[in-house]
C-alpha cells in the first residue's frame, strides 16, 4: 500500500465564513493541510511556492455575492491554473448567483458548490474526487513506465533467443 499523500487545501476566504468548517472537516493533519488566505495576492504567492511540489493541491475559493467581482474571480482562477495546471479549483457560490458565475467563469473549474447546509459535505466529496484523479494520474504514469520496461525486456529476450538460435542451432 503506498504512503498517504498530503493534500494541500488552499482556502481563499475574504469574509472568513467557511474556513473553520473546512478545518473541522479535514482535521487529519497526516493527510490534509488547510491553509487560509484573505487576500488574492497571498493565495497566488503560496501557489507559486508550491507549484514545484507534486502533492495534490486544491484551491477553494469563496466567491463574493456581488456580480462586479466575478471578473476578478475569473482572472484569479486563470492565474492559479497558469501557475500550476494540476491544482483543483472549487468555487463556493451563493445559490442564486450560480448561473451568473458560470457565464463569467467557464473554464478550468472542477466544481461549483452552492452555499447551503450541505456545502461542507459536497466540498468533502469533491476534494475526495480530485484526490482520486490525482492518484490515478500517478499510478497511470507508473503503469506506463512499467509497461515500457516489460516491452524492452521482451524485445531484448527475443533478440537474445534469435542470436542464440543462429549461433547454436544444435541446441534447438
Amino acid at each position: 500500500m503506498p504512503a498517504k499523500l498530503l493534500t494541500t487545501l488552499l482556502c481563499y476566504d475574504d469574509h472568513r465564513t467557511f474556513t473553520e468548517d473546512v478545518r473541522k472537516r479535514f482535521s487529519d493533519t497526516t493527510r490534509y493541510e488547510v491553509v487560509s488566505f484573505h487576500t488574492k495576492q497571498d493565495l497566488l504567492n503560496q501557489c507559486n511556492k508550491e507549484s514545484d511540489n507534486s502533492s495534490c493541491k486544491v484551491a477553494i475559493v469563496g466567491v463574493p455575492d456581488t456580480k462586479e467581482q466575478f471578473q476578478a474571480i475569473d482572472e484569479m482562477t486563470m492565474e492559479i491554473k497558469r501557475i500550476d495546471p494540476r491544482t483543483g479549483l472549487i468555487l463556493l457560490v451563493a445559490g442564486d448567483k450560480m448561473e451568473d458565475l458560470k457565464k463569467v467563469v467557464r473554464f478550468n473549474i472542477d466544481a461549483y458548490i452552492p452555499r447551503n447546509a450541505n456545502t461542507i459535505l459536497r466540498l468533502h466529496n469533491t476534494v475526495k474526487k480530485i484526490i482520486s484523479e490525482h492518484s490515478i494520474g500517478i499510478f497511470k504514469k507508473r503503469r506506463n513506465l512499467s509497461l515500457w520496461f516489460l516491452f524492452g525486456f521482451l524485445i531484448l529476450s527475443a533478440l537474445v533467443l534469435v542470436i542464440a538460435y543462429l549461433r547454436f542451432p544444435n541446441y534447438f
